[in-house]
């Protein structure tokens, strides 16, 4: 029997018009996490974008959970994959359980309506993400930190296999980086494979999550260990002059 992954990358090409921007091939097993890191204008929110299905490779396949997402409809790839941008929720009177209850919606009837199910769920997803206390609180009122929590909750209370989160700890400060990190991989061992891209590749170190890079066109995945051990991140690196000390984690400039 053939091993179905959580998400499956097949010559899979991210491009503008005649232009092939990224060529990926990858395989993430189910409860993975997995970091996205590369420089900027490489393709990372491209490629996000796409195996969420927003936007369709130029060539080759994406598979979510076994299933060719260019085949489903889109009510059936959000029970597939759930999406959080880095964009944040505007609306003044907008309240966090709101926000949360979003994430039924591809299950919810024309009306809207949710169930005790429904409700269920939504507050086990706040309680997940440890924002149940400000429930009732307005998110244009949200700190950086309690805003991505509140979206990964929403994401979360879409029950997808999958969860594809863009730059979530962009705006963080160092401590907030580290617990969210430790949230997601919390999250992956419930079973959820979760992708998330990121600029700071110092602190994901240190969560034990493996490593999607994109250098030179292309996508290189693998544990740390892995990655640690492979050219595409040492040409990385020191195509910046810079050299990572992979036991610290730490970055040193090549003299």
């Amino acid at each position: 029997m053939e091993e179905r992954f959580a998400i499956q990358l097949t010559d899979a090409r991210v491009g503008y018009d005649t232009r092939t921007l990224l060529r990926a091939d990858a395989r993430l097993q189910k409860g993975e996490l997995c970091a996205l890191v590369g420089r900027n204008g490489t393709g990372k929110s491209t490629l996000l974008r796409m195996i969420a299905g927003i936007t369709r490779p130029a060539q080759g396949q994406v598979t979510i959970d076994g299933v060719d997402i260019s085949e489903v409809s889109a009510r059936k790839l959000a029970s597939l994959v759930s999406f959080v941008s880095t964009e944040r929720i505007s609306v003044t009177n907008l309240r966090v359980r709101d926000v949360v209850s979003l994430g039924r919606t591809p299950y919810t009837n024309w009306f809207g309506s949710l169930t005790a199910n429904d409700h269920r769920i939504i507050d086990e997803s706040m309680e997940r993400l440890e924002i149940t206390r400000f429930a009732d609180k307005r998110v244009s009122t949200l700190s950086d930190g309690e805003n991505a929590r509140v979206m990964i909750a929403r994401a979360l209370a879409q029950q997808t296999p999958v969860i594809l989160l863009d730059e979530p700890t962009a705006f963080l400060d160092i401590a907030g980086k580290y617990e969210l990190c430790e949230t997601l991989a919390e999250l992956c061992h419930t079973g959820k494979t979760i992708l998330f891209s990121s600029h700071d590749l110092s602190t994901v170190w240190h969560t034990g999550c493996s490593l999607a890079l994109i250098h030179d066109g292309k996508l290189h995945h693998g544990t740390a260990r892995e990655m640690s051990e492979s050219v595409a991140l040492t040409q990385f690196f020191e195509s910046s002059g810079f050299r990572m000390d992979y036991s610290t984690g730490l970055l040193q400039r090549i003299e």
